[in-house]
């Protein structure tokens, strides 16, 4: 089977578009990508494309409109906040199978304003113990899980958030570009204990692309700037015992990264950067040690010896992450992946990771009763 490359690949700034479509967000990201590969509407074989409050509306096919209508395949996904991820995986299958040579990733969101994610209609949910069907409150409690189990603080938690908001401040295509001093973290709004405004998610709009092909098709067009898919893994929930921190992150999250760097016969002490998924903070801290970053237990001392941060032993968010870069639900998995590609390419600017050859790329999906994990591993070519 053919290896898998990544040719292209961009976003636009996230922010807020309250005049313009989802798919006039995505056909934007989509001439990015395109225009990054060298590449055209035309020397598409297939599209897949996600969105999560867009899923019934057809999104790829309306970005076709936007950029050209081939008659080509186009699969429409939806997956919750692994969407993205879900429509790259697909798209890598599709190339990896033969039956594809060059594909097109899109994924495009409007999120809706205020609480995402909202309470389960019919009453509690029948699984975990203490929780409710909002994320800030999912999170929380698995953080509030955690901080019982290994005495992480507040202020640790907390520490995710400045150092995201800063490099945040490199990258323009962020929503927010400024510090956020711990004090200032501290201080904000308290959404669900211990997590305040600011440790949570920015809600935004956004579109991010990518464009895959095979390895032939990768060496007519040079692999100077080609980046190797090496691992991609997909994972759903594995039956659990009940527990407190149903629904669980951890074990979805542990299952597909064991899947991906099966897949890449690499593991965490080879990568040179990580975009995960910090939808809130808390969740940051839980991933180091799902990813293998660290030990269990340990992820409190490693936000707080820098080794995370830009310049450190393993940089993680190094875009600002979901809570300043922004979290436009069916976009982020692709977004994730624009970032590791940029770094692999030396294209990343003030926030390169100077020497990185290879990097993960990360998502997490809820819906109140199910997850879904993604994991990408990329390689410099």
């Amino acid at each position: 089977m053919s290896d898998v490359y990544v040719v292209g690949a961009d976003l636009i700034r996230f922010g807020r578009y309250p005049d313009r479509t989802p798919a006039q967000l995505g056909a934007e990201a989509a001439l990015l990508a395109l225009d990054d590969a060298g590449l055209t509407v035309r020397d598409l074989d297939i599209v897949y494309a996600s969105s999560t409050f867009n899923a019934a509306s057809m999104i790829g096919q309306q970005i076709l409109k936007q950029i050209g209508q081939t008659g080509i395949p186009c699969v429409n996904v939806s997956n919750a906040c692994a969407s993205g991820a879900t429509a790259f995986r697909e798209a890598f299958v599709a190339i990896k199978s033969g039956l594809y040579d060059v594909a097109l990733a899109v994924g495009a969101e409007k999120n809706p304003k205020g609480l995402l994610g909202g309470p389960i209609g019919d009453g509690p949910s029948p699984e975990g113990l203490f929780g409710s069907g909002t994320t800030p409150a999912m999170f929380a409690e698995a953080g509030m899980i955690h901080a019982g189990k290994y005495g992480t603080t507040m202020e640790q938690f907390a520490q995710v958030a400045v150092k995201n908001h800063h490099h945040s401040t490199m990258n323009s295509k962020a929503m927010y570009q400024r510090e956020t001093p711990l004090e200032e973290v501290l201080a904000s709004e308290m959404i669900a204990t211990p997590l305040t405004k600011l440790m949570c998610s920015a809600n935004v709009d956004g579109a991010a692309a990518a464009i895959l092909v095979s390895e032939k098709k990768a060496r007519e067009l040079g692999l100077s700037r080609a980046v190797r898919v090496r691992g991609s893994a997909l994972a759903s929930d594995p039956y659990e015992p009940r527990n407190p921190v149903l629904l669980d992150a951890d074990s979805v999250t542990r299952l597909a990264v064991s899947k991906a760097y099966e897949m890449a016969g690499v593991g965490p002490n080879d990568l040179d950067l990580v975009e995960l998924h910090d939808c809130f903070a808390t969740a940051e801290i839980l991933h180091y040690e799902n990813l293998g970053l660290c030990g269990d237990g340990e992820a409190g001392a490693l936000i707080d010896s820098g080794a995370t941060a830009l310049g450190g032993r393993i940089p993680v968010n190094v875009s600002g992450g979901l809570l300043s870069k922004g979290h436009p639900i069916g976009a982020t998995g692709i977004a994730n992946i624009v970032e590791i590609v940029m770094h692999l390419r030396g294209e990343a600017g003030a926030r390169q990771v100077q020497g990185a050859r290879l990097g993960l790329a990360h998502v997490l999906g809820f819906s109140s009763v199910a997850g879904v994990a993604g994991v990408h591993i990329l390689e410099k070519a």
